[in-house]
């Protein structure tokens, strides 16, 4: 199975997407299972036909089909029944091996960024290393009880505002403070009561008190 895997790379025709190759067991295939997964995946005629995927792999049909059978089972691919042009065929679905390799992907996001500290973010959004300086002021704010999300929120409010300093991020943790502010769902509540407020004013503003017939 491995000689057929590294003919198909050999001939240099085929796709084969590192996520997939690095997560295949992850999703319960074997290695004959990734054998005609590949081959599928790099397949534009997207028609089922067993044959023709046992001849072109060099494989035997039971194997195809047993491959298969494992694959939809698995929740990686599903053969549907449709009309094409009055004829009724099969067809190769791979939606469920997008979604798992899609979820891998999110995973995989999401798991870099817990990895990150709050100094790399500080970092990113800089676009430079921070000063040991600039350090101490990062941690002088977490001594001073402020969760890392808020700090963080800070820091986006600051670069939307086409602001990258310190300084300026310092001032809106110290108003978020005064206002009783200590956590993103405090922020969240804050932002919408502003909108309300901005709303209720406008709505003030527009309505037509000289036509007002209301009495």
């Amino acid at each position: 199975m491995m000689e057929k895997i590294i003919n198909l790379l050999k001939e240099n025709t085929m796709q084969i997407p590192k996520l997939l190759l690095l997560n295949y067991k992850k999703f319960r295939c074997n290695e004959k299972d990734l054998i005609v997964l590949i081959y599928l995946y790099n397949e534009h005629d997207i028609s089922f036909n067993p044959k023709k995927i046992s001849d072109n792999l060099n494989i035997t049909l039971p194997e195809v089909l047993e491959a298969i059978d494992h694959l939809s089972s698995s929740g990686i691919l599903s053969i549907q029944l449709t009309k094409n042009n009055g004829v009724r065929e099969e067809q190769v679905v791979l939606d469920g091996l997008y979604e798992k390799m899609a979820y891998l992907i999110l995973n995989e996001e999401e798991k870099e960024n817990k990895s990150k500290t709050i100094y790399d973010l500080f970092e990113q959004e800089f676009g430079r290393t921070l000063s040991p300086m600039e350090y101490e002021i990062i941690g002088g704010w977490r001594d001073a009880g402020f969760e890392q999300d808020v700090i963080v929120l800070a820091l986006k409010e600051a670069t939307y505002n086409g602001v990258s300093n310190l300084r300026y991020i310092d001032k809106i943790l110290y108003e978020w403070k005064k206002k009783g502010i200590h956590t993103k769902a405090d922020i969240e509540k804050d932002r919408a009561s502003y909108q309300n407020k901005k709303i209720e004013k406008k709505e003030l503003f527009d309505y037509d008190w000289l036509n007002d017939n209301d009495e």
